[in-house]
């Protein structure tokens, strides 16, 4: 296609396990007969455990991965530690070459892999800005109409006459970062260095990253910031284990990195064997679905979560109710809802038979992160007190997909408090300054 900026066919990339080498022919022959002979390797050092079995193994960082970019593109790329995102931008960026398939580049590539990527840190930060101008084919007179933009926007102007060995991590990578934006080429590949600035800092660079997009250059972004990949990316690429599972939609590959990851089950069921019970109710599943009653364990922060108890009631002599604890990942209490808390004691409330009682969860209110469910049913005759309690019997994810009426806005830093609600303001202009 014409308009093809990145294109990758059927790619490979291993590495092999353990020293590749002794340095030497004469020793790399010795180990070789050892090992052909299954002896131990004669330099294995003392009190160091024989790994010979090893030597040599290969392992596969990619395996098969195939896809197009067309110009102003913004791809994220996802996965879990060792998926192989960071082996994938960097054979983007030539720094390695791939065992086997195709990769085709139109255009030149601005990469940003690591902080300081292209710093020579006895150099000055202007002359690294000149540096990482040259790298990139550009001359002095291009590189020098960028420079005040660069520098106003890392925030650095005060030490861009310094060595950079003196800077710290965090003006490191935001003028690693600033040169990487400004410099003219048509690719941007930024790894996880985000996370080493402030939320200002972070706010700029994804407001950068999306005028660079917008303006049509592509844009290739690996971060486990998933708020910054839902405000960036309009794709997402899921890596898992090397293998490609899934592109698509932000939504729907946040969704499955979460079931990946986490592994959250959606639904939980008991057989009456092993059902949760004090002789009087059973408790016999639990599911989390949304307003279209799709099962699901992550959910958009902005639509409501509905949570179905389903139980039986054996004994109609009791008064009950069920109730949600929802607890966040430091074991704080987010709310306690119960079902009813009005108790009759001379009608009970049930009969025998089977319920399902479902509680919703209003959207825009809780706070980005993962939650356990606590169920708890609160039984109650005349004469005494029949409860159940279960912890942590199912786990929900919620993310904020930066779409629609997000209150979050731009901002990726952390929100603070135990929930977000999108509450009503209203603003009005009660005087002028002439009536002061």
């Amino acid at each position: 296609m014409p308009n093809t900026v990145v294109s990758i066919e059927n790619l490979y990339k291993s590495y092999r396990l353990g020293v590749i080498g002794t340095g030497t022919f004469f020793g790399d022959l010795n180990r070789w007969w050892a090992k052909k002979r299954g002896k131990p390797d004669p330099y294995l050092k003392i009190g160091s455990a024989d790994h010979s079995n090893r030597l040599g193994e290969t392992i596969w960082a990619l395996s098969d991965i195939n896809f197009r970019l067309q110009q102003g593109d913004a791809l994220g790329i996802i996965g879990r530690n060792g998926a192989g995102k960071s082996t994938l931008l960097k054979i983007l960026s030539r720094v390695t070459a791939p065992t086997s398939g195709m990769v085709k580049v139109k255009g030149r590539i601005t990469s940003l892999l690591e902080v300081g990527t292209g710093f020579h840190p006895e150099l000055t930060g202007r002359e690294n800005i000149f540096l990482n101008g040259a790298i990139l084919g550009m001359n002095r007179s291009e590189v020098s109409s960028k420079l005040d933009e660069i520098v106003d926007f890392s925030g650095v102007e005060k030490f861009i006459d310094t060595p950079v060995k003196r800077y710290s991590s965090g003006m490191y990578v935001r003028l690693a970062f600033a040169v990487a934006a400004h410099l003219e080429s048509e690719i941007m590949v930024v790894d996880e260095v985000l996370a080493v600035g402030d939320a200002e800092f972070q706010k700029k660079c994804l407001g950068k990253m999306s005028e660079a997009a917008g303006g049509g250059r592509t844009v290739l972004f690996v971060s486990h910031n998933m708020t910054a990949i839902s405000a960036l990316c309009d794709r997402v690429l899921l890596l898992d284990k090397g293998r490609a599972i899934d592109e698509g939609s932000v939504e729907s590959i946040l969704s499955r990195y979460y079931q990946l990851t986490l592994q959250f089950e959606p639904e939980v069921r008991w057989n009456k064997d092993q059902a949760p019970t004090n002789g009087s109710i059973r408790f016999t599943g639990i599911r989390l679905h949304d307003k279209q009653e799709t099962t699901k364990s992550t959910f958009d922060i902005r639509y409501p979560i509905g949570i179905d108890l389903d139980y039986e009631v054996l004994t109609p002599d009791i008064w009950f109710t069920p109730s949600i604890i929802l607890k966040d990942m430091s074991n704080v209490v987010i709310f306690n809802s119960p079902a009813d808390s009005n108790p009759n004691w001379d009608n009970p409330k049930c009969e025998k038979g089977v319920y399902r009682s479902t509680c919703w969860i209003p959207g825009n209110l809780l706070v980005e992160g993962t939650y356990s469910v606590r169920v708890v049913f609160w039984g109650f005759s005349r004469l005494s007190q029949k409860g159940i309690a279960m912890d942590d019997v199912i786990t929900l994810n919620v993310y904020d997909s930066l779409e629609g009426d997000s209150v979050r806005g731009k901002i990726t830093g952390t929100f603070t408090g135990i929930i977000r609600p999108k509450l009503d303001w209203d603003t009005k202009r009660v005087s002028s300054e002439e009536n002061q």
